[in-house]
């Protein structure tokens, strides 16, 4: 597809023709990219979305000259600037690669080397491109960390990659990108794994780039709401092939492929609160066994035998917008969606929650990691030499109160680093707490004989961000999901297959693939499979920790669909753990907001969205991305997280707020009612 015109007479910053790139495998050719093409001018930027294996990635490592066997670009041609990059040298390539092109990954330690300090690698890439002294180097790349944003330069210099948090990681990484100034920037997914406010941070300095240095970008994301807010153009991805393209309004507020509006219409914010969200049946088909018509055919609404039987070209059905091209027989022209069924009314949910038992209520738990010095003769000798230090102490959770009842969902929100995993996996039983109580079903887990305790446990289970990590790789399905159930003896041997397989049915999975193994399956499935295994002890709560953040729009409906089924199914109460506050908005009932450790504020979930009462809760909602806003300009909450190990006194916040007063340096604000369920920790709603 081409794309929409560079608007001068100057030459564009790239222009992709037709490229191909296939990977020749044992089982067959697969055409990853398949006819791609595209125009970007420059101080532009391009959305290029679309599901996981849509060849998104590819596209940017080919450009980029990067893809290795058994991958190789076989057609096409990639203009840099007027010049043919596919067929030039390996050394012209290098030099070009990092000096005039770069990118920035998803991980920034693929960047990164662990073992050197920054300035040893940014020295490094400076002197790999240009003949400067090494105080030079070091002096170009304390300015570009400078530029980039990042506090006390010359001291995350010093730093070695661990010792900085995810966001920063990520920033020097675009430091490392800009210190040649290219021309074009490639970014593969650089905040999928990011909060919210770290998000907004490295949004905010692509924007500060593009706007002032005029680099071209290609913004490679699942997530549509950042590319509204970030592009001009969007280039929407499936199977290999561009399927539509345009500006960001065209695409966005007028979609015409079916493949388009499916994953618009799979957002959160698309759909009612509460209810089951639209998804996009099926999976991406096999580039092994690629239909001969359309490839979105065997999932798409709309589909005839023309789409079965012949590829689509290039189309612009629409002729107040000449430049918006779509491959597809049957353009949407904005036909109205089918309505979903309405959720039931949260009012009356948490009415009916109000009268039960709470499933689980933790009292002032409080949970400290810590090295500390070795018991007896040897701690005295230690003391007596004066080598003995006091213990590094980690306050990941600090006196925090949390009850889940029957049928509820409470969401639990914050920064990385807040305590929301580990306050997670007290819940869960995986973590004792080093102060406070565990209550489960009314009964302190303490109190409870070992037989209770195992059993207590087994009412709560969780559900981890990664299922492939979570999954043993050496065993089948089969094992996975009833190995639980059998040593707890919810089943027997002989009933065990079907037990499995009536597990495998709730979440949505066919029981017939329960032979093969977790690396066989896709990341929607595999998280299924963790679903299932959950549900395989018959829980009375889940706790989701970040469970649907790696996914593809269009599986996290499938998924967060799955989990309200299963709540109004079964009854199931869930702690959903995410950074993602739109899923949070449409899933849960009540939304706990943590700060380093503490919560600031709790409210039922229309509530909190509607009139925040925390300043850090407020900083959180406006960094939203939204698929509404186009140009939005990012500004991040000021200042670094505090480190847990050293926290600061009086309100943990007050460093980074805008509206701290003397008294928050000081005092800890307590958790006070300041509406009906609504409690925030702030001394701005001190009565006195």
């Amino acid at each position: 597809m081409s794309a929409v015109p560079v608007q001068d007479l100057e030459v564009p910053t790239l222009e992709v023709r037709n490229l191909q790139t296939r990977f020749h495998t044992r089982a067959g050719v697969l055409p990853v990219v398949d006819g791609v093409s595209f125009t970007l001018g420059r101080g532009k930027v391009l959305g290029l979305v679309g599901e996981s294996g849509s060849g998104k990635s590819v596209t940017g490592f080919s450009i980029m000259g990067l893809v290795d066997p058994p991958g190789k670009v076989e057609g096409g041609q990639v203009l840099f600037q007027g010049r043919e990059l596919t067929q030039l040298p390996a050394i012209e390539r290098r030099e070009l690669r990092g000096n005039r092109i770069a990118m920035i990954f998803q991980d920034p330690m693929a960047t990164l080397n662990p073992v050197l300090r920054v300035d040893t690698q940014m020295i490094e890439a400076v002197k790999a491109h240009k003949r400067v002294s090494t105080e030079e180097a070091r002096r170009h790349a304390r300015d570009t960390l400078g530029l980039m944003g990042i506090p006390s330069p010359e001291e995350r210099l010093r730093a070695y990659p661990h010792q900085l948090s995810g966001g920063m990681r990520q920033r020097v990484a675009i430091a490392i990108a800009m210190l040649h100034g290219p021309d074009l920037i490639i970014a593969d997914e650089p905040t999928t794994a990011l909060d919210v406010t770290i998000q907004a941070q490295i949004l905010s300095e692509v924007q500060k780039l593009v706007r002032e240095t005029g680099t071209s970008l290609i913004w490679i994301s699942h997530d549509l709401s950042v590319v509204a807010s970030l592009a001009d153009e969007i280039a929407v991805m499936y199977a290999g092939r561009i399927v539509e393209h345009g500006t960001v309004a065209d695409v966005l507020d007028h979609p015409q492929h079916p493949y388009t509006r499916g994953l618009i219409d799979s957002l959160p914010s698309a759909n009612e609160r509460g209810a089951r969200l639209r998804q996009i049946q099926g999976m991406t088909p096999s580039l092994l066994k690629m239909p001969a018509g359309c490839a979105f055919a065997p999932r798409c609404p709309h589909a005839d035998a023309a789409c079965e039987q012949q590829r689509p070209e290039v189309s612009r059905p629409r002729h107040d917008a000449p430049w918006h091209e779509v491959r597809c027989f049957h353009p949407q022209r904005d036909k109205p969606v089918p309505a979903v069924p309405a959720a039931p009314p949260a009012a009356a949910r948490v009415a009916a929650q109000e009268q039960d038992v709470p499933v689980i209520e933790l009292r002032q738990v409080a949970q400290r990691f810590g090295a500390t010095l070795p018991p007896g003769a040897v701690a005295r000798a230690l003391r007596s030499v004066g080598l003995s230090k006091p213990p590094v102490v980690t306050h990941a959770v600090d006196v925090v109160d949390l009850s889940v009842r029957p049928g509820e969902v409470v969401g639990l929100v914050g920064e990385s680093g807040c305590g929301k995993s580990t306050l997670g996996r007290i819940a869960a039983g995986l973590l004792t707490p080093t102060e406070g109580e565990v209550i489960v079903g009314g009964k302190p887990v303490a109190s409870l004989s070992a037989q209770e305790q195992l059993a207590a446990r087994l009412r709560i289970q969780m559900v981890f961000q990664d299922p492939y990590a979570s999954l043993n790789p050496r065993l089948r399905v089969s094992r996975i999901v009833g190995e639980a159930a059998l040593l707890h003896g919810l089943t027997d041997a002989a009933g065990q297959d079907d037990y499995v397989c009536a597990q495998l049915e709730r979440a949505g999975l066919d029981p017939a693939l329960r032979h093969r193994y977790p690396h066989q399956f896709s990341g929607g499935q595999r998280q299924r499979i963790g679903i299932a295994r959950a549900l395989a002890v018959q829980p009375s709560m889940l706790v989701c920790d970040e469970a649907v953040a790696a996914l593809d729009v269009s599986i996290q409906a499938q998924i967060l669909n799955l989990f309200m089924d299963l709540r109004d199914q079964l009854g199931l109460a869930y702690l959903f753990i995410s950074h993602d506050l739109g899923v949070i908005e449409h899933l849960c009932d009540r939304v706990v907001v943590m700060y380093l450790g503490r919560v600031v504020e709790s409210a039922p979930v229309a509530d909190l969205f509607a009139r925040p009462a925390h300043p850090y809760t407020q900083a959180l909602l406006a960094e939203i991305p939204s698929i509404d806003a186009r140009g939005t300009t990012f500004s991040a909450i000021r200042g670094e997280i505090p480190s847990p190990i050293a926290p600061p006194s009086g309100c943990h916040f007050h460093p980074r707020c805008p509206q701290a007063m003397p008294r928050c340096r000081t005092e800890v604000p307590r958790l006070r009612g300041i509406a009906i369920r609504h409690a925030t920790a702030c001394h701005l709603y001190d009565t006195n």
